[in-house]
């Protein structure tokens, strides 16, 4: 049973003794038939909690600091239309008792916790946002990761993975930048991605009539799922694991990486659609940097030397990760050059940041 948890808070410009505001407020609380405890806060203020029907619960404080909140949390199934007349009352009694003295209002949308479908993503730089997700139509546990694809009403099935969102069918957005926005012909040439496993990058790729795509991806489970549920974003071209230019191969990057070095094998064109630049500030003790430091230099040993290698980085707000990133590829055992761009995704609601690299 799903538990809405509604806030109301008053900013004001001077602190308030609860003895001017509290009297007035229970009268309206105890019309709801709940009874109410106050809690020693040590001097921090007024606390006070108040339990009524149908497991409701109020939280109202005074804080010391010129700062009034009320929390109300109750069931999904109770009466919403009642909660808002409470709400409303104690707004309206508030607006009243502090009169003059208040610099803001805040009154947000109820939080709905503990959901059958999950509507809270956080971006990559720590915000929450609330997506209009109304079911989730594929789950799978593999053997790497935990796959979703959940719809949303404006932004189509959305592919999640392990909790952290990759793509939905509206972020065409991504896949042109990620493929150089437009700039590159890749008519006739050679190309790797790595991961990609949404079919996103290689149904574009592949409408430009390469030589060859090869395409390494390890979990054959969101191949599988992105085959019958984000037709939008890869059409039919996971359908088949090969076709008349390009070949998945349903394994581990970094064994192939490392053949095709032995090989001397090279490509036009190296994409890393894998992970985004970790958020950790410390690529010593992560192993998530010492993988991306891995698979960028195995990456660079197969570019042709005319080739470029491109990549997403992370949330432009992200500027030290981002920054880490950049002094990871002067450490490469080829010397290399690189340019970023800066992207709206419309499901990740940030700015996303988008590597090209190249040999000198």
């Amino acid at each position: 049973m799903a538990l809405r948890h509604y806030t109301l808070d008053f900013s004001l410009s001077t602190a308030v003794d609860s003895a001017s505001t509290v009297p007035d407020l229970l009268s309206i609380f105890h019309e709801q038939e709940m009874t109410e405890t106050v809690h020693d806060t040590s001097g921090h203020g007024y606390l006070a909690t108040f339990v009524g029907k149908n497991g409701r619960l109020a939280i109202l404080r005074v804080h010391a600091h010129g700062l009034v909140t009320i929390d109300l949390q109750c069931y999904e199934e109770d009466n919403i239309a009642q909660l808002d007349n409470l709400l409303n009352a104690l707004e309206t009694k508030l607006k009243d008792l502090l009169n003059g003295n208040i610099t803001r209002v805040k009154r947000l949308p109820a939080l709905v916790r503990g959901a059958k479908v999950d509507r809270y993503w956080p971006t990559a730089d720590g915000r929450l946002i609330e997506y209009d997700i109304d079911r989730v139509v594929y789950e799978e546990d593999s053997p790497y990761q935990n796959i979703k694809i959940l719809h949303s009403q404006q932004f189509g099935n959305i592919l999640v993975l392990n909790g952290d969102i990759n793509l939905a069918e509206s972020d065409l957005a991504y896949t042109q930048a990620i493929m150089g926005s437009g700039k590159e012909n890749y008519a006739g040439k050679e190309v790797l991605i790595l991961g990609g496993g949404d079919g996103g990058i290689l149904a574009e790729v592949v409408k430009q009539k390469p030589k060859m795509i090869t395409i390494v991806y390890i979990d054959q489970k969101v191949i599988d799922g992105c085959k019958t549920h984000m037709r939008v974003t890869c059409g039919n071209i996971l359908d088949n694991l090969k076709g008349d230019c390009y070949q998945i191969l349903v394994e581990d990057c970094v064994p192939v990486l490392k053949k095709y070095v032995q090989e001397g094998r090279t490509f036009d064109y190296v994409i890393n659609d894998l992970t985004a630049v970790p958020i950790s500030t410390e690529p010593e003790e992560d192993s998530t940097w010492e993988f991306l430091r891995l698979i960028l230099d195995l990456s660079i040993k197969v570019l042709h030397p005319s080739g470029k290698y491109f990549t997403q980085g992370n949330s432009s707000n992200l500027t030290e990760a981002l920054s880490l990133y950049e002094e990871q590829l002067g450490k490469l055992s080829c010397p290399v050059d690189f340019s970023k761009e800066v992207v709206c995704v419309p499901s990740y609601s940030e700015l996303w940041v988008f590597y090209t690299v190249w040999k000198k």
